[in-house]
Parts: structure tokens; C-alpha cells; sequence
């Protein structure tokens, strides 16, 4: 049983590997058609080789979200062509029953999980940070918007609402604005600062303007105006919860997404996206579970010439199905404010019900 198990997990994952490989291949080639676009337009500072490293780094990004749909493909035509084969057949009279058969693939499925989740959590967020910085020495600091990043955080009685313009490639922050509410929601200082950077007691803001607000008990108030050439601010609002305000959550590691889910709940602030897709990282790799399973009844099937190819096309349009549906839960949640995990969970849920209804439809009642 060992041996037929080695054998269809070697088959398998050099099957998946070779989609895998074949998909990543036209992703590279539209992603430097598009950055070469990009190349053109900037002159000559933004080299060729610069535009070639920072599509190499996007690629892991890609290998995460496409794995799913690569893992149905390549369990699905090797299944197909063990069928096809009568090899699975000699496969279920060497022993290997539908249980055993689902089990191998079980645990087939949680190794690709597994292997998906140290993608998305490890080898993206730092590839995509990696070129961020290739693409920040051409374009300038990271941004969104016209104003930047806003976040809020509650120091005793007072709270803190400050805006980062940019984000530095190097850690650091352009265009800091920090304004400090006293308990009655009066101003009671604005500071302003061209550069920050993050130390452990705090930021450390370079050439700082600051206006303190000395309430009388009326409604005037006097002003106090300081300059600095540094100052330090005791805040807890770390560099990972600055970048999280600047980036694209998709891109983010899960334990980041927690720590700045939390932030934002507790200064009050709604945090319905962010949770969305923190549960997403925790149920996409599982998809590639359920997608070994959705793939195991293609074995069971009898096919005749050239009925393998009609087959491998349903399964890319299985992969596709659900990719989208990820998609449209993961909008739709945020429109109408459902539940966050069953905004991520519910598309791995439906397929799950439909994989196991294939399996218990064509294998255990046959």
C-alpha cells in the first residue's frame, strides 16, 4: 500500500507542478509585457533588469492564489489518465478502497494545504515587499491616495489621529501629521513632521512642528507653537500596522492581519475588510484539500478516446468557478456587512459539499 501511495503522490505532485510551472510562465510573460509598458513611459532610469527582478518577485504571489486551481487541474488529469489507464483499476483490486483512496488523497491535500499557507504567509509577503522596494527606488515612497494612511489610537484620555503620507523603501515615513483630542473631543495639540521612523519606545519625528491647545474653561484657547529637529511620540502603532494602512491586505501575513485587526477594533474603527481577508488566509489553503477530494471521483470514471481532455477542461472551469466565487464572497461580504469568516469560509464549504457528494455519488454507489 506504501508503494501505490508513493506512487500516486509522486505522480500527482509532478503533475501539479508542471501546471503550476505552465501557468506561472503566462503570468510572468502578461506581467512583463505590462511592467515593460511601465518601463517605457518612465525613460530610461527605470531599467530592464529592474522591471525583470520586480516581476520575478510578484511570482510567489501568483503560485499562492493560483495553487488551488493548479492542484485540481493536475490531480484531475492524473486521475483521468490512471482511469483511462486501468491503472487505478489494478490500483482497487491491489487493495486500495474508496476510504483508503479518500484518505491518501486527505493527507496528499493538507501537505499542498500546508505548502500553500508557508507560500502566503511567508515567501509572498516578503517577495512582494522585496519588490516594493525595487519599485520604490524608480517611483518614490509607497502611498495610496491623496493624503496617505489615516489610523487612530487611544492613549489614556486622549486620542490620536494621525496621517502617514508615504512609506519609505527603508521602513521610514514622509508627510507625518499626528492630532491629539483631550476627553471632551477638543484639540489639544497637532504636531508635523517631514520624516518619522520607528524605534522601540515610540516614532522618532525629524524636523517637527508642533501646536499645543491650552483651554482656558471658555471657548477660546491659547496656542503654544514649538520647533524641534527631533522629537519622540509613545505610540504603539508599529511599522507593520502603518504598512497594513498603505498596502493591499491581500499581501500581508496572517499574524500582521491579526495584529492590526485588533488595532483597529480597539480605537473603534471598522475592520469588516480586514477581517475578511484574515480569514481568508486562514481558509484558502485549505481549498487545496478540498480540491485533491473534488478530483478523487475522475478515477472511478470510464473513458473512451479523447474523453480525458473534456474532462481536464471542466476542472480548469472548476478552478475558474471557484476562484470567482472567492471573489464575489469576499465583495459581497464587505458591501452587506456578513459574517467575516463565513464571507471566507462559504466558498471552500460549497465545494466541499460538492466534492463529497461527487464521491459518495460515483464511488460508494457504485
Amino acid at each position: 500500500m506504501k508503494t501505490l501511495r508513493r506512487y500516486l503522490f509522486r505522480e500527482i505532485a509532478l503533475s501539479v507542478g508542471f501546471v503550476t510551472l505552465a501557468f506561472i510562465a503566462l503570468f510572468f510573460f502578461f506581467d512583463m509585457v505590462d511592467e515593460l509598458r511601465v518601463a517605457g513611459s518612465v525613460g530610461p532610469g527605470y531599467s530592464l533588469s529592474s522591471a525583470l527582478v520586480y516581476v520575478l518577485l510578484r511570482q510567489p504571489q501568483h503560485v499562492y492564489e493560483l495553487l488551488p486551481i493548479t492542484v485540481l487541474i493536475g490531480t484531475i488529469f492524473v486521475m483521468a489518465r490512471l482511469a483511462q489507464n486501468s491503472e487505478f483499476t489494478i490500483m482497487r483490486t491491489s487493495g486500495l478502497g474508496p476510504w483508503r483512496a479518500l484518505g491518501a488523497a486527505a493527507l496528499l491535500g493538507m501537505v499542498f494545504a500546508l505548502g500553500t499557507f508557508a507560500i502566503g504567509d511567508y515567501v509572498a509577503p516578503a517577495s512582494e515587499r522585496a519588490a516594493d522596494i525595487v519599485r520604490a527606488r524608480q517611483f518614490g515612497p509607497l502611498s495610496t491616495g491623496l493624503t496617505g494612511a489615516w489610523l487612530k489610537e487611544q492613549q489614556g484620555e486622549r486620542s490620536y489621529a494621525v496621517n502617514v503620507r508615504a512609506l519609505e523603501p527603508g521602513g521610514g515615513m514622509r508627510g507625518v501629521r499626528i492630532f491629539a483630542f483631550n476627553a471632551d473631543g477638543h484639540l489639544a495639540m497637532s504636531v508635523r513632521a517631514d520624516e518619522a521612523r520607528f524605534t522601540e519606545d515610540g516614532w522618532q519625528l525629524t524636523q517637527v512642528a508642533r501646536n499645543t491647545f491650552l483651554h482656558t474653561g471658555t471657548d477660546a484657547a491659547r496656542v503654544l507653537r514649538e520647533s524641534d529637529a527631533q522629537w519622540l511620540w509613545p505610540t504603539r502603532i508599529t511599522s507593520s500596522m502603518v504598512a497594513a494602512s498603505l498596502l493591499n491586505p491581500q499581501k500581508m501575513a496572517t499574524l500582521d492581519l491579526f495584529l492590526y485587526v485588533r488595532h483597529l477594533q480597539a480605537n473603534g474603527q471598522t475592520a469588516q475588510r480586514y477581517e475578511i481577508e484574515l480569514w481568508h488566509k486562514v481558509f484558502y489553503p485549505l481549498s487545496c484539500l478540498v480540491m485533491v477530494v473534488l478530483s478523487l471521483p475522475f478515477a472511478y470514471l470510464h473513458f473512451r478516446s479523447g474523453g480525458m481532455a473534456a474532462y481536464v477542461f471542466g476542472g480548469v472551469m472548476a478552478g475558474i468557478s471557484f476562484f470567482l466565487l472567492n471573489n464575489v464572497f469576499g465583495f459581497a461580504g464587505n458591501l452587506q456587512n456578513w459574517s467575516p469568516w463565513l464571507s471566507a469560509a462559504a466558498p471552500g464549504l460549497i465545494y466541499s459539499v460538492l466534492s463529497l457528494g461527487a464521491f459518495g455519488w460515483l464511488v460508494l454507489r457504485q
